[in-house]
């Protein structure tokens, strides 16, 4: 079993730095492939630079003492000041050339994860109603942060720590078996062989842990966001502590994992320290033997020295710099899975952009279901003929919202067909079917922006003059002259700082600032109370003047002046007619109207 998920990772791996690689060698991208040449040539150089160090300290250390003592004279005199300079020039150099490097490659690597991050937005922005109504917002959140902090390290270390490692040892393990002989390459070999091996079993082991770590922090963050966006409730009920208790048992998990984490890095870290020392000691163990017979000198034993911490120190990071690398392909792997989603609702390649002449709109026999165990629309036939309002009541449950829902092309019909002026919507770009309706919904969601913004959003290029106009006709602009910074008054997240009704009339000033040929009102003053729902009703019916409006309403009152009122119960058409018609015959339409009198009366009665 664990062989098998450790194929599947390796797969995932090799998937996601393939995929990675299209950031970095863009084609048609002349620029940025000279710029990563230039950052590879850096690099190289830099290791170049690194590797020599040694030898300018060998030099100077055997010219500073040939008989094991210090001969300051010569130290002025013979040059060995010159040797010391040159090894601080090429100390100076390898750094010089690595800040070079990273300098030249920040623009591509920034670039990259600018255009993996809107790639990531705007596949997200593509994807069905369907999966984000299953899916929650903190995790898709947390998904996309760490998948491009994920492809931000691979860039970094993948490219400039594991690779020049990789140079820097072979470098160091061809002078090693020149300079000295082979004895000294196979103890340096066999060290980093156990290193390697070590950091990477322990490695592996603690990648398992953070990706509980990982589970816990999502839903951790879930469950705070959810809370966070239901705080009004939460206080209703009194449930602070209940959702504290909730976020803490998630966050319990995570403490767990984290300790273990900390365990393992000390053993970890302790082990890697046994395994480089001991190396350690047996290459200058080899070294000072080879002084001691005369077969190397004093440099020569300093050399060895400096090439072994040279390679030390970078081995010290491979396995914070592993872990980090695996971490980041399992971060990424979700990212790239996000990416791979397809979208249900997809423009036909040859999908023309819809031209509206009038805005009939026609269901014809149309069948949908969510799930394949329920069915929600059954041979539904809805004719609006343009410039006309028809309405649309029925129980809850009825299938009235899942009418718009398919006007919008959230979804397909999965039978029959939905067209406007003849034009079948799956057969047009979805750009142009959504920019040919408004729709005033049953909760406006705003902006976490000013209210200037939350109106414009309807038509961004729209004047001042144009956005405060359709203000005054959504009768908000009054309201909005009285705040403190009128227009630039933030609205609070999803609108919270304004009223049910204000949030209302912002919807609809948005909606008539896009000025559209059809228009949806999905149950748009079911929320309010009456005298607001009065006012609002009020602008609706200037606002559809003039236009196809489908009228979505649980509040019979509100649907009288409707050209047609449609009766839908479990999917079906079960009545039609105007308003008087349908009361004069008595039936489903009829009963409900008198319900919801009689509800009414009782309630003016008990107020």
């Amino acid at each position: 079993m664990s062989d098998d998920l450790s194929q599947v990772e390796r797969r995932s791996a090799m998937r996601t730095t393939r995929k990675v690689g299209p950031y970095l060698w863009p084609d048609g991208r002349r620029d940025v492939k000279i710029r990563v040449s230039a950052a590879l040539v850096m690099l190289v150089l830099s290791k170049i630079a690194s590797v020599s160090t040694p030898f300018f300290y060998k030099a100077a250390v055997d010219r500073l003492a040939p008989d094991g003592e210090v001969d300051t004279a010569f130290l002025l005199i013979a040059g060995a000041g010159g040797l010391v300079v040159a090894y601080g020039m090429i100390r100076l150099l390898s750094v010089g050339f690595a800040q070079l490097r990273d300098a030249i490659f920040a623009r591509v690597s920034q670039g990259a994860l600018r255009a993996l991050a809107r790639e990531t937005f705007s596949h997200i922005h593509a994807l069905s109603l369907r999966y984000h109504i299953t899916r929650k917002t903190g995790g898709l959140s947390r998904i996309i942060e760490r998948g491009v902090k994920g492809v931000d390290f691979l860039l970094r270390f993948l490219l400039f720590s594991i690779g020049p490692l990789m140079l820097e040892l072979l470098m160091i393990a061809v002078i090693l078996f020149v300079v000295f002989d082979v004895w000294y390459l196979a103890v340096v070999t066999l060290t980093i062989g156990l290193y390697v091996v070590f950091t990477f079993r322990v490695t592996e082991w603690r990648v398992q842990i953070r990706k509980r770590m990982n589970d816990r922090d999502t839903d951790a963050n879930q469950k705070a966001i959810d809370s966070l966006l239901n705080f009004e409730t939460v206080k209703y009920f009194g449930a602070e502590r209940r959702e504290a208790e909730r976020y803490d048992a998630s966050m319990e998990g995570y403490e767990t994992a984290a300790v273990q984490t900390s365990i393992s890095l000390s053993l970890l870290n302790f082990g890697q320290s046994l395994i480089i020392n001991g190396g350690l000691v047996a290459v200058m163990v080899m070294a000072a033997l080879g002084v001691q017979a005369g077969t190397l000198t004093v440099g020569d034993f300093v050399m060895v020295n400096a090439y072994m911490i040279q390679i030390t120190m970078p081995l010290n990071f491979l396995g914070t710099v592993y872990r980090e690398i695996r971490q980041s392909l399992v971060d990424m792997g979700e990212m790239f899975d996000l990416l791979e989603q397809p979208a249900e609702v997809t423009d036909k390649p040859d999908a023309k952009a819809l031209k509206v002449s009038g805005g009939h709109i026609r269901f014809d026999n149309v069948g949908f279901s969510y799930e394949t165990e329920r069915s929600i629309l059954h041979n539904l036939t809805l004719d609006v003929p343009a410039g006309q309002t028809v309405a649309v009541v029925g129980p809850s449950g009825s299938g009235k919202s899942t009418i718009g829902r398919l006007l919008f092309r959230f979804y397909d019909v999965q039978h029959g067909a939905l067209s406007i002026d003849g034009q079948d919507v799956r057969d047009v770009t979805q750009e142009s079917l959504r920019h040919a309706i408004g729709v005033v919904p049953q909760d406006t969601v705003l902006f976490n922006d000013t209210i200037y913004y939350n109106i414009a959003y309807g038509r961004p290029e729209a004047s001042r003059a144009e956005i405060i106009e359709a203000a005054r006709a959504a009768q908000i602009h009054d309201f909005i002259n009285a705040l403190p910074d009128g227009y630039d008054t933030i609205v609070g997240e999803r609108g919270l700082k304004l009223s049910g009704g204000e949030k209302q009339r912002v919807g609809i000033a948005r909606t008539l600032l896009k000025n559209p040929p059809i228009l949806l009102l999905d149950e748009a003053t079911s929320a309010l109370d009456t005298e607001t729902e009065r006012d609002i009703q009020a602008s609706l019916k200037a606002m559809g003047k003039g236009r196809s409006v489908i009228t979505i309403a649980h509040r019979l009152s509100t649907v009288v002046d409707a050209d047609r009122i449609v009766v839908l119960e479990n999917g079906e058409v079960v009545e039609e007619g105007t308003h008087d018609q349908l009361l004069a015959s008595d039936g489903r339409y009829a009963r409900m109207w008198h319900r919801q009198l009689n509800d009414e009366e009782d309630r003016v009665a008990v107020a």
